[in-house]
């Protein structure tokens, strides 16, 4: 029998009771929501719905979604929807489909931020703060915005992204072996396969651990991370590449991601068959450049498209749509309150994990304070980098707030207050007030979609953010959502709103529109005079009748000559 270790009973106890206790109180404070699989985020609904029609016989390979665009080849990949699928399939002849899916989405996002608070807490152990171990599992439990990824109802992939980014972190502390350096390349590759907002993460620790290789050539890690990502890459390939892997992107699991991973993993590959033939530093450290310079090279040579993740999205959809994407938003097009609540614990946490680098230079320090500043330079750009960033700042917070409880007890409050990742969003909006806003007249997605989904089958036009709702809640296919890859259905719907009567008629016969939703507030379309959304909202639109009347709920309306009686279900 298998002997677990004290500290890890205790800290799995700790880890699974934080997950648990917060997820029962942000399930109860949802509950009206999730109760109806109203799920927080477009991308957990759009998930869901990939979830579902797997389940109903979608091929594992087929991750088009049909009822999108006219067809959309998502940018996923199944990892992410193993777990929930078997929880759903499992339960669903137990207490039925609903239930099952319900039961799902409520379950698997506690045991991720389980995991997640149980892998820092042995990365606080492993740089040698044991006395604040089970701190840090507190800060990360509390740290803003990691914790919204993790709660009930976020099926989405972040969640699964955090925990294999700490994984690799935490096997690239302690002591080197080719077990620890396998176990880094297969969850970062892993983490790749998943999505690629990790990346510059994962390249953080390779870097660091080709830097370990050059001082030291016995270091055994580096060939365990090559075993570990060839074999992942060759994994990953084998089972979750999409039937469209040839699309033309580096925005998910595609043939042009593999050519680029591949050619990164020829690095660690290449050194660690070199490293016993290079006998100084100088030599080691003159081939990891060559070798590395060479790969850069070849990936923007093999795969440019990987330089523009986004890909060709329309300048338009950029403006309209995507620059106002929270987590997509960098620190220079961000509120100076969503900046300092996403920011204000990675700065308070870099900052302390850089003072502990310099009091106790330590390598297990130095790889955490690189991939923090890595971490914190994503997140400039993109706030979602604050999703593994907040959580890596728990070790270094938790080991000051170990030294704080030596001192008095002003200092030891002013630590935890730092450290407490929930307060810099309150902060903030005291510090940094948004600007006053009039209430918001967008649609209410439940009463459209209960009214949506008792219609015929047809396709809807409706805002990008109500897509994924609408495709999950009713029989209907969409024309927009929020997806970059959906270019031409996003712009067909944003030039359908601010177009005339007849052009909009135009485009709606093109994408063979059915109904159209209509919202009182729209952006990127909320124009004054003759635009078919503003004659919509004031409850007409030439060649269309009203089917419900206009509200802050939103209208629903009907091409004339159409028939909209209600579905028999």
């Amino acid at each position: 029998m298998v002997q677990l270790r004290p500290a890890l009973i205790g800290d799995t106890i700790l880890a699974t009771a934080l997950a648990l206790v917060l997820a029962i109180g942000w399930g109860i404070a949802d509950w009206p929501a999730l109760s109806m699989l109203g799920l927080p985020d477009t991308d957990d609904v759009m998930r869901l719905q990939q979830i579902r029609d797997w389940i109903d016989g979608q091929g594992f390979a087929d991750l088009t979604q049909y009822r999108l665009g006219g067809g959309l080849a998502m940018h996923w990949t199944r990892l992410a929807d193993l777990v929930p699928s078997g929880l759903i399939v499992g339960l669903t002849p137990l207490i039925g489909r609903h239930a099952g899916e319900l039961v799902a989405v409520i379950v698997w996002p506690p045991v991720l931020f389980a995991t997640a608070l149980l892998l820092v807490i042995q990365i606080t152990r492993a740089v040698g703060g044991g006395s604040s171990a089970q701190t840090a599992g507190v800060v990360a439990a509390i740290a803003y915005p990691a914790t919204t990824i993790f709660l009930p109802g976020r099926i989405d992939h972040h969640g699964l992204q955090v925990v294999l980014l700490l994984a690799a972190l935490l096997a690239m502390t302690g002591s080197p072996s080719r077990r620890r350096g396998a176990v880094v390349g297969l969850s970062a590759t892993a983490s790749l396969v998943v999505g690629l907002e990790t990346t510059p993460l994962v390249a953080a620790i390779a870097l660091v651990a080709l830097v370990d290789w050059v001082r030291d050539s016995a270091d055994t890690r580096l060939g365990g991370i090559a075993v570990g990502a060839t074999g992942g890459l060759a994994i990953g390939w084998a089972i979750f590449a999409p039937r469209l892997f040839t699309y033309p992107a580096c925005d998910g699991f595609t043939a042009t991601t593999l050519r680029a991973a591949a050619i990164a993993a020829t690095v660690p590959v290449l050194l660690a068959a070199t490293g016993q033939s290079l006998h100084t530093v100088r030599h080691r450290a003159t081939a990891a450049l060559a070798v590395a310079a060479l790969a850069v090279w070849a990936i923007v040579v093999a795969a440019p498209a990987c330089l523009s993740p986004y890909g060709r999205v329309d300048p338009l959809l950029r403006t309209v749509w995507l620059a106002q994407v929270g987590e997509a938003q960098s620190i220079l097009t961000a509120s100076p309150t969503t900046s300092l609540g996403y920011l204000g614990l990675m700065l308070v946490g870099l900052g302390a994990t850089l003072w502990h680098v310099a009091t106790r230079r330590s390598r297990d320090w130095t790889l955490l304070l690189i991939v923090q500043a890595t971490a914190l330079a994503l997140a400039c750009v993109q706030m979602r980098g604050a999703y593994a960033g907040t959580m890596l700042a728990a070790p270094s917070l938790a080991a000051a707030i170990a030294r704080a409880r030596t001192r008095r007890t002003p200092t030891l409050v002013a630590a935890w207050l730092i450290s407490a990742g929930i307060l810099y969003p309150i902060a903030a909006g005291v510090l940094a007030p948004a600007a006053p806003q009039t209430p918001s007249a967008g649609c209410n997605r439940t009463p459209i979609g209960a009214q949506l989904a008792a219609l015929p089958p047809g396709v809807v036009m409706a805002p990008i953010d109500l897509g994924p709702y609408l495709v999950a809640a009713t029989p209907h296919s969409l024309v927009a959502a929020p997806y970059h890859r959906n270019d031409a259905g996003n712009l067909a719907m944003y030039h359908f709103y601010a177009a005339p009567p007849a052009l909009a008629s135009d485009i709606a016969r093109q994408w063979r529109v059915t109904y159209v939703v209509a919202c009182p507030d729209q952006r990127g379309v909320d124009r004054a005079g003759t635009t078919a959304h503003a004659l919509m909202v004031a409850g007409t639109l030439p060649g269309w009748h009203a089917l419900t009347p206009g509200s802050r709920s939103g209208a629903i309306f009907v091409r004339d000559g159409l028939s909209a009686a209600p579905s028999a279900h």
